[in-house]
């Protein structure tokens, strides 16, 4: 994983931490979650790097992907926004481009005429097919770790959301 800065010759969070310890106190909240802020950065860019040439930010290839795991191939815009834990406006602009980019379409509710339904295109699932071989073959930016430390570090993860209220 290349960034547009050379590597350090230091670990600049251990540094921090370090000096933390020595001006504050007790440094590990803040060497743990200044990690996971660099890593989130990393894999950001990772996922970016992927997900351009195919013409996607990870909010839609996330919306493509909940759209593709459904029954149907169809999702309420008020559910596709629950599930990915966001804003009804930010649902909207993400329908909004998908919709645009011929990648998506809204349709009626069959039998609720105040639902309108996202449902994926053949050309979404085209383009979702291709764009998941890049973010997979790539690890989604998660190199250094093995299997058993990707599920340690979900477990680990996942009790931070639960704790937070997140689910």
């Amino acid at each position: 994983m290349s960034s547009s800065a050379p590597a350090l010759p230091f670990d600049p969070i251990e540094r921090a931490a370090q000096t933390w310890k020595e001006r504050i106190g007790p440094n590990e909240p803040m060497a743990a979650v200044t990690n996971i802020m660099r890593v989130q950065q990393i894999l950001q860019a990772a996922v970016d790097d992927k997900l351009k040439p195919h013409g996607l930010t990870f909010a839609r290839f996330e919306a493509l992907v909940l759209l593709s795991f459904s029954k149907r191939g169809s999702l309420p815009m008020r559910m596709m926004g629950e599930r990915l834990q966001l804003h009804p406006t930010s649902i909207t602009n993400i329908v909004d481009r998908l919709e645009a980019d011929g990648l998506a379409r809204r349709l009626p509710h069959p039998t609720d005429r105040r639902t309108t339904l996202v449902e994926l295109t053949d050309q979404g699932r085209e383009r979702l097919t291709a764009a998941t071989e890049s973010v997979d073959s790539s690890q989604f930016g998660l190199v250094g770790l093995d299997t058993a430390e990707l599920v340690q570090l979900s477990e680990l993860l996942t009790k931070v959301r639960q704790a937070a209220g997140d689910f």
